[in-house]
């Protein structure tokens, strides 16, 4: 296997692409974005984002308030972020529309973080084949400039091919699906997502403060 595979392993070719594709995405991503983008790596194989638990959990939660008052909650040791600001909000006797604007604000910003992230990986799989045509280009300088000694031409013309081909492999296998994945899973979560919304602005308005629903109401 080593040996069928050894003819298409150039470290040469292998640097200018893929240190070529990384430079670039280094050179026009926000830091911030660059490591947004190496971190969704981590969410590649999980498991698909489910509401259902989490809606069992604000049924608990409501369950609790009306056992106990709405102030039990704020013991509650609560996991996902959404639902602890909209907790900590209710909580604190914020009113129903200020809960809902919590949850936009949260879902538009979740969102933002996503596109960022996929965008990363995507604009790096445009680049890959650019990158490819470089290193060819490379080998095909090497080879002019090493026309009168036939022993050297190989090298330089391994560069020029196997650049392409690392440029189409790297895009095409690698950075193209992860892009794709993460998208699928942004996506996803964000459908999920919005199944939270109705039962925490209820928990809201069930649990506003007495004095703010008749002033809401006058």
């Amino acid at each position: 296997m080593t040996s069928l595979l050894a003819p298409f392993l150039d470290p040469v070719a292998l640097a200018i692409v893929g240190g070529g594709t990384l430079a670039a995405a280094i050179l026009r991503t926000p830091l911030r974005d660059l490591i947004r983008g190496f971190a969704a790596l981590g969410s590649l194989f999980a498991r698909r984002f489910e509401a259902a638990p989490l809606l069992e959990q604000i049924a608990a939660f409501g369950r609790i308030a009306r056992g106990h008052g709405v102030m039990a909650l704020d013991k509650s040791v609560i996991s996902d972020p959404d639902i602890a600001a909209a907790i900590a909000a209710i909580v604190d006797g914020a009113s129903p529309d200020h809960v809902a604007e919590l949850l936009r604000q949260r879902h538009r910003a979740r969102t933002e973080r996503a596109v960022a992230a996929c965008e990363l990986w995507s604009a790096a799989a445009d680049t890959a084949p650019a990158m490819g045509m470089v290193g060819t280009l490379i080998g095909l300088v090497g080879m002019f400039v090493k026309m009168q000694d036939p022993a050297a031409i190989g090298a330089a013309m391994a560069v020029a091919l196997l650049a392409t081909l690392y440029g189409a492999l790297l895009a095409n296998l690698a950075l193209a699906p992860i892009a794709a994945r993460l998208r699928r899973s942004a996506r996803d979560e964000a459908v999920e997502r919005l199944r939270l919304d109705a039962p925490l602005i209820a928990l809201a308005t069930r649990e506003q403060p007495r004095g703010a629903q008749l002033a809401e109401v006058a």
